[in-house]
């Protein structure tokens, strides 16, 4: 017979927790983000709505710097260790993620600050008016403006650096939505067509919370296959367990469907031209270049570590993702008379075009040798090259303006070279790099992850690669002409450049530069990813 006091000792033991072990010095990056984002919060609330502004600038500059130094510290020391009980992988791909999150981030700060020729900002005075409504108005003349953008852009990276780093797939899940919600907010901001604003918003978070459901189902399907959610334990269950190899594929293909629709590409895809349309322009560069960078990430992270036993399966499936991107991208960008739209469906190309790259899937543990560029590498330097590309020309869309607001229909864009030589040729430098014509930074990305999927055995899809960027090089040439020899018309009359902020200047000139130095003289960036292209297992 067990006595009480025996029976009240094994319950005391049994339920002594041990402490998780956090490696607070390595993740200051991620707490600093946290902290200013919670801060940020606060300030909306203490701060006078006159001051707000200012102080939420300066407090989101000053984050995103620190995140910035705090990321670069211990990658320039080396310090790649798997982090909090091993949910987080601090590894080279996870840094260098996370430098350009913070880069791109501060280059959206300024596009949100951004007030052009002294106007009010991209964003909607009061988001809860009705549209067209008395309230609006009043709002309108009153010059209000939505400071929360702020917190809800350290909220979304907070989630993006989160997601970037997960070994553990319930932590993927979690970033997954900590980055999603605030970008379902964001898009329904706009000052510009509110109504086409709002039904993105929709769109996106109905479409978004079903591939969140099916993320979700594939971890389920996984875990009960491997008995695990982190990574490197999934991949040895993929190698051992043959009879649940079904159950394996059936939750592969679901992650994967649940990160494509992240990517944008097809047939994930239905979103993007009706969200890029509709969103706040500001928003719409940070999602062409964020949200696909750390889904991009992802899915590499989770194809490459956790279902690397199942090669042979996934790279068929990702090479048929790929074609139909690139083939919907390049082919349906044709026809669009929208620059916003234009460049949704060039966002869809170029989600092919990186696939090749992961399709290739030509990393160490496949027969890449230390000093040659694989996957990953190619990978990070495409979007780098696209994100710079990206970020620039959204600037220049803010700055192109008529009485209603931007003018993103691309026959008002007719003639603007000519009148202003300096737009005109930032123009054509961006649309070059979107092209991936040589001495651009898109050349550059695009050369490297061609060369990834042809020494990883996928020469067929490279060609096709070739051929659809020949096909989408005709909608970018084609803005460059409009721009310096088409006859202005009757769209065009009332069209005007505005003059941007010091902050606007400063995202220019880097992004011109930057598309340059990346396209003439990569190999610093080149030697600078090589050595941030293994993920740890």
């Amino acid at each position: 017979m067990i006595s009480p006091t025996m029976t009240g000792a094994v319950t005391a033991s049994s339920l002594v927790l041990q402490a998780p072990q956090i490696e607070w010095s390595n993740l200051v990056a991620i707490f600093v983000l946290f902290g200013g984002a919670a801060v940020s919060v606060l300030l909306e609330a203490l701060v006078p709505r006159r001051a707000r502004r200012s102080v939420q600038i300066a407090l989101t500059t000053l984050v995103l710097i620190a995140a910035l130094v705090a990321v670069i510290v211990p990658w320039s020391r080396g310090d790649y260790l798997l982090a909090g009980e091993s949910a987080l992988a601090l590894d080279g791909p996870t840094y260098a993620t996370w430098s350009m999150l913070m880069v791109f981030g501060l280059g959206t700060v300024l596009l949100f600050a951004e007030r052009m020729g002294g106007a009010q900002t991209s964003f909607v005075a009061n988001a809860s008016s009705v549209p067209g409504s008395a309230l609006e108005r009043e709002s309108e003349e009153a010059r209000r403006e939505h400071t929360e953008v702020f917190p809800l852009l350290l909220f979304c990276l907070f989630g993006m650096m989160l997601f970037a780093a997960s070994n553990d797939l319930i932590l993927m899940f979690v970033a997954l939505e900590i980055f999603s919600l605030p970008l379902y907010l964001l898009t329904g901001l706009s000052r510009r067509r509110r109504l086409v604003s709002q039904e993105a918003s929709v769109k996106y978070f109905l479409l978004g919370a079903l591939s969140s459901a099916i993320f979700l189902y594939g971890i389920a399907l996984v875990y009960g296959a491997a008995g695990s959610f982190q990574l490197g334990i999934i991949a040895q269950a993929s190698m051992t367990q043959i009879s649940g190899s079904k159950i394996f594929a059936a939750g592969m293909i679901l992650l994967a469907v649940g990160l494509l629709f992240k990517v944008g590409a097809v047939p994930f895809h239905n979103w993007t031209p009706d969200v890029y349309t509709g969103a706040p322009s500001p928003v719409t560069a940070f999602m062409s270049i964020a949200t696909k960078m750390v889904a991009v990430l992802g899915l590499m992270r989770v194809m490459y570590v956790a279902m690397g036993a199942m090669r042979w399966d996934w790279q068929l499936l990702l090479a048929v993702v790929a074609v139909a991107s690139m083939a919907v991208g390049a082919i349906v960008g044709l026809s669009q008379t929208d620059m916003k739209r234009m460049l949704a469906y060039s966002s869809i190309a170029h989600a092919g075009f990186i696939m090749v790259g992961v399709v290739g899937a030509y990393t160490l543990q496949t027969g890449q040798r230390p000093d040659q560029t694989g996957s990953v590498s190619s990978v990070l330097i495409y979007l780098a090259g696209y994100g710079l590309a990206t970020i620039g020309f959204f600037m220049v869309i803010l700055m192109v303006r008529k009485a209603g607001g931007e003018s993103t229909e691309i026959d008002s864009w007719a003639g603007l070279g000519r009148r202003h030589p300096m737009l005109g040729a930032l123009i054509v430098l961006f649309m070059l790099s979107f092209a991936g014509i040589p001495a651009t930074a898109g050349f550059t990305g695009k050369l490297f992850v061609f060369l990834a999927g042809w020494r990883g055995g996928y020469a067929w899809l490279v060609l096709l690669g070739v051929i659809f960027s020949l096909v989408a090089a005709y909608f970018y040439l084609h803005v460059i002409y409009v721009v310096f020899f088409k006859t202005p018309g009757e769209q065009a009359q009332d069209v005007e450049v505005g003059d941007p902020s010091v902050g606007g200047w400063i995202v220019l000139v880097v992004c011109a530069l930057g598309t340059l130095i990346l396209g003439l003289y990569p190999q610093p960036i080149i030697e600078m990813v090589n050595h941030a292209s293994v993920f740890l297992r």
